[in-house]
């Protein structure tokens, strides 16, 4: 499945989480974003990810093992996606590790989850707050055959409209490129 996703820099974020409120239950969650590569930063250079997160949230911990391969929509950066949770997160770890992949950047999301349905899909909104970077950002997201690509991501914009988050607000950059811009 393809990850369709668009993620946009939120100039007012209590406005859009009072819509979303409305809308539906908010889960709020701490991620623990442990990002890996190999050593010659391969992974990364071919915009590929392989990922282990811990999510805290008011309903328990959880750990989630995730590889995204490269972006097959340049526009948005949609990539398809492979995720199981894990029960061993430390095992997880020490497997990664004895494979020969090296952690290649670690760090926290602050989200504000909503499920919901829209345009006839299941979809998901994330506003992330990134304590290293500033501002806040909407992630929205569905999950797609490649062939459905294109009329998600119309669907994903008409979301982000009527929410009042323009073209203009629409946003590549990644959090792990902006964490290590800042951490530099």
């Amino acid at each position: 499945m393809i990850e369709a996703e668009l993620k946009a820099r939120v100039h007012s974020p209590e406005e859009v989480m009072r819509q979303f409120d409305k809308l539906a239950p908010a889960r709020v969650e701490v991620y623990q974003d442990t990002y890996y590569d190999r050593p010659d930063g391969s992974l990364d250079k071919a915009g590929e990810e392989l990922r282990v997160r811990t999510v805290h949230g008011t309903d328990g911990t959880r750990t989630v093992l995730t590889y995204k391969a490269a972006a097959v929509d340049e526009s948005s950066g949609s990539k398809p996606e492979h995720e199981t949770r894990v029960e061993d997160p430390e095992a997880t770890h020490a497997i990664l590790h004895g494979l020969g992949y090296v952690p290649f950047i670690a760090f926290e999301k602050r989200c504000r989850n909503y499920d919901f349905e829209a345009h006839g899909r299941k979809m998901l909104a994330t506003l992330v707050r990134v304590p290293e970077i500033d501002g806040t950002f909407l992630e929205v997201e569905t999950l797609v055959d490649e062939d459905d690509l294109a009329p998600a991501l119309d669907d994903i914009r008409a979301v982000l409209t009527d929410l009042g988050i323009g073209p203009e607000d629409l946003t590549r950059e990644t959090y792990t490129g902006a964490v290590a811009a800042q951490r530099r």
